[in-house]
């Protein structure tokens, strides 16, 4: 048994080790070929990082429930979807009446702050009626619990807004760039890079030294301990959710504003990536769920030109997807606790 293993961890190794050299030789061609220029690659990071960042938000509400529950909640996409698809239908009377246009940051906040509200909403009803009757039930079941309440949101919200693919107001205070340093910025991606930012260091404020984020990290620890010391556990589960649904909301909408495009699936392939970012930084690990998600970001906007051009494929963006699954997959293999993550204990695990 102990040779099979020995075996195994030989083969992923080596496996791991082709994977290394072919992205440090496709590198090397594609910068030596100078294929891009330093704008192209300037352009590239600053996508991934507003890319990067709207991850992140999303993956900070798999790594707080799972921070809590020990559970991955996989209809947290659709909780970031009701946002952004909710939002659509006030930015566009909003747009429609000129307010949009003339006071664009009231405006958006209006349509952020609906955003939210549908999302804490929706995670809130997940809570009490899917995930709360099934706290003690083996991990199996909330898993198949949360698969089967993504698909049903999905098409409760095809059924409400209808399938069609909608498309957010052009806002005109946010189309061209800003220079900064001779660099020249989307207005769009500095939006989403700062809001992101401020939403991160508030969320990360908040659990580290407010007396309900206290709570929050006393439950993670021990629930029974927990609720012998006086907390209300199930009030702190509540809470992590909708804090979780609020980030997700406001990363609705910050993704509408850089892709325009909304729909009823719109959040299957973010949230997924988002559960990816997770991992990555270290699932229940705040601080890692933010590396994770702008990592991700940054990887999956400079892989396909960096490492996948020098090996001469004719379209390597459209397997920018297949690099971040691929990162998923290496992640369990080769450091299944994350980047910042921490190997949990028997109890916890």
């Amino acid at each position: 048994m102990r040779r099979r293993l020995d075996i195994t961890a030989l083969i992923m190794w080596i496996v791991g080790a082709l994977l290394v050299v072919g992205i440090v030789w496709g590198s090397f061609n594609t910068l030596r070929a100078g294929v891009y220029s330093r704008s192209n690659w300037i352009d590239f990071t600053i996508f991934g990082l507003a890319q990067g960042c709207l991850y992140a938000l999303i993956a900070l509400g798999y790594t707080l429930v799972y921070g809590i529950l020990r559970m991955i909640n996989f209809a947290h996409g659709e909780v970031f979807m009701a946002g952004a698809f909710t939002g659509f239908y006030v930015a566009t009377p909003l747009f429609a009446s000129g307010f949009l246009t003339n006071y664009p940051v009231p405006g958006l906040l209006m349509v952020t702050a609906v955003a939210m509200a549908t999302s804490i909403t929706v995670a809130y009803l997940l809570e009490r009626i899917c995930y709360r009757p099934l706290r003690n039930a083996p991990r199996l079941v909330p898993l198949i619990t949360a698969i089967g309440a993504s698909l049903f949101l999905q098409y409760t919200f095809a059924g409400l807004y209808g399938n069609d693919v909608q498309t957010y107001p052009d806002i005109p205070s946010l189309t061209g760039k800003w220079q900064i340093g001779g660099i020249g910025i989307l207005k769009t991606q500095l939006v989403v890079i700062i809001a992101a930012v401020v939403l991160m260091a508030l969320l990360y404020v908040y659990v580290q030294y407010t007396k309900a984020g206290k709570a929050m990290r006393a439950v993670s620890e021990d629930k029974e301990t927990a609720a012998l010391m006086g907390i209300n556990v199930d009030a702190t589960i509540v809470r992590t959710f909708v804090i979780g649904a609020a980030l997700a909301g406001a990363a609705g909408v910050l993704y509408a504003l850089l892709n325009k495009q909304v729909q009823f699936y719109m959040g299957f392939q973010p949230g997924l990536k988002a559960f990816t970012a997770a991992v990555l930084g270290g699932i229940g690990n705040i601080p890692g769920a933010m590396l994770g998600g702008i990592s991700l970001g940054l990887i999956e906007s400079l892989g396909p030109s960096l490492f996948l051009e020098g090996w001469k494929i004719p379209a390597p963006y459209q397997l920018k997807d297949a690099i971040a699954f691929t990162m998923l997959v290496l992640i369990l293999i080769f450091r299944p606790t994350g980047i910042l993550g921490e190997r949990l204990a028997r109890k916890k695990a």
